[in-house]
């Protein structure tokens, strides 16, 4: 089962996973109002607040009863001009796909949650906190699933019913691990503590 996180104390100005107070000039990131992004996958829907706000409100254990409408995420749509310092010194995988550019995609989740079941081009996944859970399933194989159900819904009513044949390709990833998901592959992910994680998605 998800573990609760650990509660952070409320600073004038703290980075999300670390105990002492960052300079104040890296304090405008956490400041600046971005995109937190709902779950569901259908839903465009985004709400703008700043980043420190999503950390001290809204970075908690998924709640069961929340349907995947009612659930912030933090992931996708990463404005470059606000996260230029923290992409340039990460070394993405060392792999490419001829023809296509990498771009990245930044997250935080609390534990429990996650995106439900969907699919897109081709990209890697890695860690670089906490445990990141994976389901996946092959483009000819449409996983049985409500769309505006989270994941961890779905992972605690219906994946326990699932005969082994319909199980689906499963694995978690950990801190510096690296997943690659193939182009057009139904994937769901579970966030089993708080999680910072990079995509690069190859299009």
């Amino acid at each position: 089962m998800p573990k609760a996180r650990t509660r952070i104390p409320k600073m004038q100005c703290m980075h999300p996973l670390r105990k002492h107070p960052i300079p104040a000039h890296a304090c405008e990131p956490l400041m600046t109002p971005m995109h937190v992004h709902m779950t569901p996958v259908f839903s465009f829907d985004a709400v703008d607040l700043p980043f420190q706000d999503y950390v001290d409100h809204l970075l908690e254990p998924q709640d069961l009863a929340s349907l995947g409408s009612e659930t912030l995420y933090f992931f996708g749509d990463n404005n470059f001009t606000e996260w230029g310092s923290l992409f340039k010194k990460y070394n993405p995988p060392p792999f490419r796909i001829p023809g296509t550019t990498g771009a990245y995609s930044f997250g935080i989740g609390g534990s429990g949650s996650g995106v439900p079941f969907h699919w897109h081009g081709p990209g890697f996944s890695e860690v670089i906190f906490g445990r990141k859970h994976w389901f996946l399933y092959p483009p000819e194989k449409t996983p049985a699933f409500h769309p505006n159900r989270t994941t961890l819904s779905w992972f605690l009513d219906t994946y326990p019913s699932l005969p082994p044949w319909e199980k689906p390709l499963e694995c978690t990833i950990h801190p510096g691990e690296v997943l690659y998901f193939p182009d057009h592959w139904w994937h769901a992910t579970l966030n089993l503590d708080t999680s910072v994680f990079i995509s690069t998605f190859l299009g």
